[in-house]
């Protein structure tokens, strides 16, 4: 009994060493084939680093408002008699818009036009009356005063019908009438919106650090989602004099011509402002760079040795400069130079003196103003 357990344990033994065994043979094979074939090489992309002419540039965006535009209301309150304009028209100024009832009114006005007449035939006899001496100068001043006082009156009254009347202001296109014939209305209900759209301002905020490429009569190129691929152009026409403490930015107004009336109040657009004459910069993707807390960096693909004789390729990490951002394209003010094979895609498997192998099938995009494609 006692033999056959221990020819059993041998057998047991020498099967888990002969497993153990195997396992380290085949770990030791493992790294010689590893350290004979070194690392692989990583695919990547690359582009080379060219100069190219940067036309310096501002942007921001901006709300469009009318040149003048006002939600016209009465000053005085009554029921409406009659509208006399549509919805959406184009009127002149001193068109007639709204009539409130003014019945009322218009009878005070003739009464108080009576008594004006009145005082006036009054001064005037009194005044003969002085000249032969039937009445004193007392009395001429007393009608003088009657009269002057008749007259306020009836400009008051006169003041006071005109309100009853609603008119244009200025010339423009109207909104939707917001009240209808036979309602009533309080002073300062809105009846209808009033817009100049011809030219029309579009402001925009500019930050500190930009002020000095902004100038008065400076040219500004303005686009909307509204209408893509449009261009209108314009001026910048006032700076405001103060910056915002709390946001450090300055408000910036421009005119905008709109003889098609195509831009309406409110809309949000982009404000392009070209600022400076053309620049070169060492030009690369967007997508080749690594933006880093400790810095911004690149792969730079070298050539160099093996130590078969052969030369292969490997990724160098290097420290850049970023400067101004268009489209895709970034640019790079230092940190290498013009000609340097750059990864523009595939960095993430990189480091330092990592092999990598180059296809350039299927490159990022690098275009300075690119455009929304349908696919």
């Amino acid at each position: 009994m006692t033999k056959r357990m221990i020819i059993m344990l041998g057998i047991v033994g020498l099967l888990f060493g002969g497993i153990f065994g195997f396992q380290a043979v085949k770990g030791i094979m493992i790294k010689k084939f590893m350290s004979a074939g070194g690392i692989p090489p990583q695919t990547v992309s690359t582009a080379k680093a060219q100069f190219a002419e940067w036309q310096g540039e501002f942007q921001a965006v901006g709300t469009l408002r009318a040149v003048r535009g006002a939600d016209l209301a009465p000053e005085v309150s009554g029921v409406i008699t009659a509208i006399h304009f549509q919805s959406g028209q184009a009127v002149q100024a001193g068109a007639p818009l709204v009539q409130l009832n003014a019945e009322s009114d218009v009878a005070k006005l003739q009464a108080l036009g009576a008594n004006a007449e009145l005082a006036q035939v009054n001064y005037q006899r009194n005044q003969k009356q002085l000249e032969i001496q039937a009445v004193s100068q007392a009395v001429v001043d007393v009608d003088a005063a009657t009269l002057k006082s008749a007259k306020a009156q009836l400009a008051e009254q006169q003041a006071l019908v005109n309100k009853k009347l609603v008119r244009a202001p200025f010339d423009g296109r109207l909104g939707i009438r917001a009240v209808d014939i036979g309602q009533y209305v309080n002073a300062g209900t809105k009846l209808v919106t009033l817009q100049a759209l011809d030219p029309v301002y579009v402001d925009f905020y500019a930050p500190q650090k930009s002020l000095g490429k902004v100038a008065l009569r400076q040219k500004i190129v303005l686009k909307s989602d509204a209408f893509p691929g449009q261009q209108f152009t314009g001026e910048i026409s006032s700076i405001d004099p103060k910056v915002d403490p709390a946001t450090r930015n300055v408000q910036v107004r421009a005119t905008v011509p709109n003889p098609k009336r195509s831009l309406l109040p409110g809309m949000f657009a982009t404000v392009a402002i070209a600022s400076g004459g053309p620049q070169r910069f060492l030009t690369l993707p967007q997508t080749a760079v690594s933006y880093n807390p400790y810095g911004d960096t690149v792969f730079v693909v070298e050539e160099r040795n093996g130590q078969d004789g052969k030369i292969s390729l490997a990724a160098q990490q290097k420290f850049v400069t970023t400067g101004e951002t268009r489209g895709d394209q970034v640019a790079i003010l230092s940190g290498i130079k013009e000609g340097d094979t750059v990864v523009t895609a595939g960095q993430i498997k990189l480091r330092s003196g990592v092999p990598v192998a180059v296809n350039n099938s299927i490159q990022p995009a690098n275009e300075p103003a690119p455009q929304p494609k349908d696919q």
